[in-house]
């Protein structure tokens, strides 16, 4: 069925002892806002979580994928396009990253540019984070001849809870003629919570998943806007101590009021919540069921 209404996504995983997006011309450090000391992450590096798990582990095709010819040869735009017979409009029936992202494909005399029914803003951490450098030895040496392994070197953030918010327009994929289904939004969400606990990289292992909500409207509303900014991560100790999910709580009094002075405008909250994570609501420790009583609420199962 064809999306037909507007809805929400707040999203919020945590990194612990990683690099959850690395600037490349930085040394691939974290990405850090030097004003206030927050830790960014791109939206290409969320939908490339995304792409990855639909590919990996729903078999689904993809358009923006690395692949290489029969002599390892990285494989252009126009190379991939012809998997799909040169024919826009084939690509964007089989790749579901296409009908989520949307693409601008530029390729001889062939121009697609569509804008994504489904965008994010720059993920940001819900504290200050600190930033670590490391370094340690390989056993095996760097070049012919050496007798000793090289050093190496890595900034990590022992712990960073970052947050994503998102817009689904059905306008987008409407006025552009992108065939996104329902189905193709309850695999982005399956994506973003089992992808993100599959990335298993050197500089990606130790992230989890913590809160996943879909916030969907009535027909003919528009989105509330901002979800991350009416959520607060608390904890006793000072930002740049905090090691754990467990060390803090999630204030969501806010959220919970925006919802419940607005009710009348939404259509289903579809949530997930990692046992892990405290939620609390005007000094209360209360469970999501329990905040948004007597809204449609719904538990995803993956």
């Amino acid at each position: 069925m064809t999306v037909l209404k507007r809805s929400e996504i707040l999203f919020l995983y945590d990194v612990t002892d990683a690099n959850p997006n690395g600037d490349p011309v930085d040394e691939n450090k974290p990405r850090i806002d030097e004003e206030t000391g927050i830790n960014m992450v791109t939206d290409v590096r969320l939908k490339r979580t995304v792409r990855d798990y639909l590919h990996t582990s729903k078999q689904k095709d993809v358009f923006v994928l690395e692949t290489r010819d029969d002599n390892g040869l990285l494989r252009t735009k126009e190379d991939r396009l012809s998997d799909f017979n040169n024919d826009f409009k084939n690509l964007i029936e089989k790749c579901i990253d296409i009908r989520l992202f949307g693409a601008t494909i530029a390729v001889k005399e062939k121009t697609l540019t569509l804008t994504g029914p489904v965008q994010f803003k720059m993920g940001r951490s819900l504290h200050r984070v600190d930033l670590t450098y490391i370094k340690g030895t390989t056993v095996m040496p760097s070049k012919e001849g050496a007798k000793q392994g090289t050093f190496t070197e890595k900034y990590i953030l022992p712990y960073s809870l970052i947050a994503f918010y998102g817009v689904v327009n059905e306008n987008a994929a409407k006025d552009q003629n992108i065939p996104l289904s329902e189905e193709d939004l309850a695999l982005l969400l399956e994506a973003l919570w089992n992808g993100t606990k599959n990335l298993l990289s050197g500089s990606k292992a130790g992230q989890m998943p913590r809160l996943l909500l879909q916030v969907e409207h009535q027909p003919g509303y528009s989105h509330f806007g901002e979800l991350d900014k009416r959520i607060k991560f608390i904890s006793e100790k000072d930002d740049l101590a905090i090691r754990g999910i467990r060390e803090g709580f999630l204030e969501i009094t806010e959220l919970q009021e925006l919802f419940q002075k607005n009710k009348n405008e939404i259509s289903k909250i579809r949530f997930k919540v990692d046992d892990a994570l405290s939620l609390v609501l005007s000094g209360k420790t209360v469970t999501l069921t329990e905040a948004f009583a007597g809204l449609p609420c719904e538990e995803i199962v993956f």
